[in-house]
């Protein structure tokens, strides 16, 4: 049984409430200040370093030249359950598309079974010439296109808005495969980027900061085949959205019942 009449019950609460209410806010717009006051000090001014030189905004970028257009050749090498196009020169009967199977072997009338995991085009197209050279074909020319490819990606996992297998190109970078990924997710944190990559049997890491990248401060590193991406998680982003998204209840009048 309370000891205050219902109307001054009523008053005192609404009162605790109302300083509830107003410590809220202004904890809000403190938090929202230092997160914005955080950002603008984060910000540097771009300046020119060893691998970046910086444009005054006065001036226009130059045009590129054309080995600016093209980035340098990696052989495509063909992997399990990808899909090829075997063309023997002159011979239309053996001309087909194949897929590699699930142990990477591919099987050619008259050349029998070939090994073709992780070989390049050329390097099958002259397995297939020495399958059959001689018995069969007196000079064969064999022609492997890649007419598609599952082997050949690179994994996109982690805060990214569409996590999945992204094909590799010859430009295939880290913000080309973060862009493929359509970006960081709000949770994201830039400054915790990291690519795992496996060297001659040997598992790598290595850390990015993807910010940085933007800014120019470093190259955007390269990607290749079997690279695995995973963007880290800002738990502080989560704590502060769920506590914004609690700020509307802060809000709501106060019903109470009284006895």
């Amino acid at each position: 049984m309370s000891i205050y009449p219902g109307s001054l019950y009523v008053f005192i609460l609404q009162r605790n409430f109302i300083a509830i209410q107003d410590y809220m806010r202004k904890f809000l717009i403190v938090g929202l200040a230092f997160i914005g006051l955080a950002g603008c000090a984060g910000r540097e001014p771009l300046s020119s370093t060893p691998d970046l030189t910086v444009v005054d905004g006065a001036n226009e970028l130059p045009s590129p030249v054309r080995n600016d257009l093209t980035a340098p050749d990696r052989p495509a090498l063909i992997g399990p359950l990808d899909t090829i196009e075997v063309e023997v020169f002159n011979v239309p009967d053996l001309t087909r598309e194949v897929q590699v199977d699930a142990s990477g072997r591919i099987s050619i009338p008259l050349a029998g079974t070939i090994y073709a995991g992780g070989k390049t085009s050329r390097e099958l197209a002259a397995d297939i010439e020495n399958g059959l050279r001689g018995r069969y074909i007196r000079d064969p020319q064999v022609t492997i296109n890649i007419k598609s490819s599952v082997s050949q990606v690179v994994t996109v996992d982690g805060q990214v808005t569409e996590p999945g297998l992204y094909p590799v190109t010859n430009q295939m970078t880290l913000l080309r495969a973060i862009a493929s990924a359509k970006g960081l997710t709000e949770f994201a944190r830039a400054d915790d980027v990291v690519i795992l990559r496996t060297v001659e049997g040997q598992r790598m890491a290595a850390l990015y900061n993807v910010t940085a990248i933007r800014r120019g401060a470093y190259k955007d590193p390269p990607l290749y085949a079997n690279d695995v991406v995973v963007v880290g998680d800002s738990p502080q982003r989560r704590m502060f959205r769920d506590f914004v998204s609690l700020a509307p209840l802060l809000a709501a009048p106060l019903v109470a019942i009284l006895r």
